[in-house]
């Protein structure tokens, strides 16, 4: 149950917080993070990660960056990878500051690869999952110094947050969908960390590839609101497996 609990922590932790990782547009990556000596390929995997989640990421000298970066730091969210391992598995916690230093998300990922390149890559992949897709509210307006009152647009919840869990269940398992981004989706068990299953959009409307936790693959789709899972069987034949919304 702790890793249910560390996975639902992970993914809810947004809600915890006033603001959230997707209202920001910009996410600054350091160019050493702060418990590792070698980067390990880290910065160039978490780059093009949170690129593929529509972030404009920051590198480099800060004389580069857009203007409304530039000028408010505040409009930038921090990242930071930090070394979690322990003996035998090389862990990552991946953190999310804005800029009072207070972190804004958290999340753990491991990996049982021991190449410390493949495996840091590896689990910080799985801290990644919990990431959502940018949906970024009004920046903050640039500091000037004027007497006037800074006016401020109050923002809404977004009840459509693509990190946001709802319960399906076939009547042996009862799994979390969690929406990664627009293609695809994982269903996660209570008890683990790792998705259970991976979803991801075909050409075909409601229908998806599915990889499983043990790396077998399948089809599944969306029927009646349900959702489908075609498991293969010892004829060569295919069984439905279907989990209803909780």
């Amino acid at each position: 149950m702790k890793k249910a609990s560390l996975f639902i922590l992970t993914v809810c932790s947004v809600l915890a917080f006033g603001q959230k990782v997707s209202d920001y547009k910009y996410v600054s990556i350091p160019e050493k993070f702060s418990t590792f000596k070698e980067k390990f390929g880290m910065d160039t995997f978490l780059a093009k990660s949170l690129k593929g989640k529509k972030y404009v990421v920051l590198q480099g000298s800060k004389d580069q960056w857009p203007s409304e970066a530039k000028e408010n730091s505040c409009n930038v969210l921090n990242a930071d990878i930090i070394d979690d391992s322990g003996f035998l598995r090389n862990k990552v916690m991946l953190q999310f500051k804005d800029c009072n230093d207070k972190v804004i998300q958290s999340n753990k990922g491991a990996s049982n690869i021991k190449d410390y390149e493949q495996g840091f890559q590896d689990a910080l992949r799985q801290s990644l999952l919990a990431v959502p897709v940018s949906n970024p509210t009004i920046l903050a307006p640039v500091e000037t110094k004027t007497n006037e009152p800074v006016k401020t647009t109050p923002t809404t919840e977004n009840t459509s947050n693509a990190s946001m869990a709802s319960k399906y269940s076939n009547g042996t398992l009862v799994l979390q969908k969690v929406q990664i981004d627009n293609s695809q989706f994982i269903l996660v068990k209570s008890d683990s960390s790792v998705p259970y299953a991976t979803f991801k959009e075909t050409t075909k409307r409601d229908v998806f590839r599915v990889k499983f936790e043990n790396g077998d693959t399948t089809i599944g789709y969306y029927e009646n609101g349900n959702i489908v899972i075609e498991i293969p069987t010892a004829n060569g034949g295919y069984s439905k497996d279907v989990f209803s919304g909780r």
